[in-house]
């Protein structure tokens, strides 16, 4: 099958985006399909290779196009659209997939017989994300108008029903969707994945004086306050006898400064470990170092519902314990007592004595990391390729 993937952003980009596409894109390549990415170019100077930066290797089956446009944001998007729309003239392709909602409305304004079946894969419905994410950003003055708000539904609403297939991340997501705009055929959930080959053994942690592992609970990705960072650094606090790694942390966002003046104020400094931004195939090699990892998400629509974090699907693959925030989203992969500890989100005292108690269980530690361990083959990235397969199957058949 070949699949003509578009996704308008800069490629290769620092996001979770980047990292999914990119992995998704190759393991349906490695999977036998002829992948086609069309991407914007990279920013960076000089540019830097997908392959290499994503480390993964070279597929004959996967090809990345660039598209080219002015620097002004609207001219840009309107650039690619119309490029959208000149690829598709002849094309060979079987299908069409993006997760590019406003691409997705667009392309699927065309006739049918002027294009490929189309498979759009959400991660939110739009209405409800841009409503949240003013306020997320703390950016009130830039709540979207009700006229945008209803845009955005309209076009929810015609790719809910016309895409050939559609795929989610979350079954919840699915549930929301059906509720809002009705019944469709051909829906699938693909939850996102990570690599296969990460093992990193408990032997590979430096020993304090004691012969064993210090106790340190790490965290890796964005440091957006609805990521819950802010809850970690304070639950840190109430736990003198856990050290802190944070993975991540962008220079040019307000973010990084914002979590490090909390660790100063907490005079946490000489127990927490910052990172700052490092490529996605170095966040294993930083995390090896703690015994416990964190994923503390806030009580938002996204994080509730719409959520398929990347880190979850890492920290499976580690081999350690996982204490998450007790959410609709995450208790699709992991279960209480079995395969994490699940806490109540927002909650610093919750989260603290969750990791003094991991802290202190050596055997609860070693027990839920190896129901982690054993998860993780379940989410993969060629699982999840498998999973979109299907989706991509019944548009071809329908």
């Amino acid at each position: 099958m070949t699949i003509l993937y578009f996704a308008d952003t800069r490629f290769p980009i620092e996001r979770a985006n980047g990292v999914q596409t990119m992995a998704t894109c190759h393991a349906l390549a490695a999977r036998g399909h002829r992948v086609i990415l069309v991407v914007r170019p990279d920013t960076a100077t000089p540019a830097r290779d997908p392959f290499e930066y994503y480390d993964h290797p070279r597929l004959p089956l996967l090809e990345i196009e660039t598209v080219r446009g002015p620097r002004h944001p609207r001219a840009r998007r309107a650039q690619f659209l119309l490029s959208a729309v000149r690829r598709l003239a002849g094309t060979d392709a079987d299908v069409v997939y993006t997760r590019d909602l406003g691409l997705a409305a667009f392309l699927l304004r065309l006739p049918a017989g002027r294009r490929p079946p189309v498979v759009y894969e959400s991660h939110g419905i739009a209405p409800i994300v841009s409503a949240e994410m003013s306020g997320m950003l703390g950016h009130a003055d830039l709540a979207p108008t009700r006229q945008k708000l209803q845009r955005l539904d309209r076009r929810e609403q015609r790719v809910w029903r016309r895409a050939a297939a559609y795929v989610t991340i979350t079954r919840a997501l699915v549930d929301e969707l059906t509720s809002r705009y009705g019944e469709r055929p051909r829906v699938f959930v693909a939850p996102d994945g990570a690599r296969s080959n990460g093992d990193i053994p408990l032997s590979g942690l430096a020993a304090d004086a004691r012969g064993r592992a210090p106790a340190t609970a790490g965290y890796a990705g964005h440091l957006y306050p609805w990521k819950g960072v802010d809850v970690f650094v304070h639950a840190l606090a109430l736990a003198p006898g856990v050290k802190g790694l944070i993975v991540g942390g962008h220079p040019a966002e307000p973010d990084l400064g914002r979590v490090q003046t909390l660790i100063h104020e907490l005079g946490l400094g000489p127990r927490v470990r910052v990172t700052g931004l490092v490529r996605p195939v170095e966040v294993r090699a930083h995390l090896i170092s703690a015994t416990m990892l964190v994923l503390p998400n806030a009580r938002t629509a996204i994080s509730e519902r719409y959520t398929s974090p990347l880190k979850l699907f890492e920290y499976l693959a580690m081999d350690r314990p996982i204490v998450a925030s007790d959410l609709p989203s995450l208790r699709e992969v992991l279960t209480d007592e079995r395969t994490a500890l699940l806490v109540p989100p927002g909650d610093p005292q919750a989260l603290a004595s969750a990791l003094e108690r991991l802290a202190g269980d050596p055997a609860l530690s070693a027990a839920l990391s190896r129901a982690s361990r054993a998860l993780a083959t379940n989410y993969t990235w060629d699982r999840r390729a498998e999973r979109v397969e299907s989706a991509l199957a019944a548009a071809v058949d329908a």
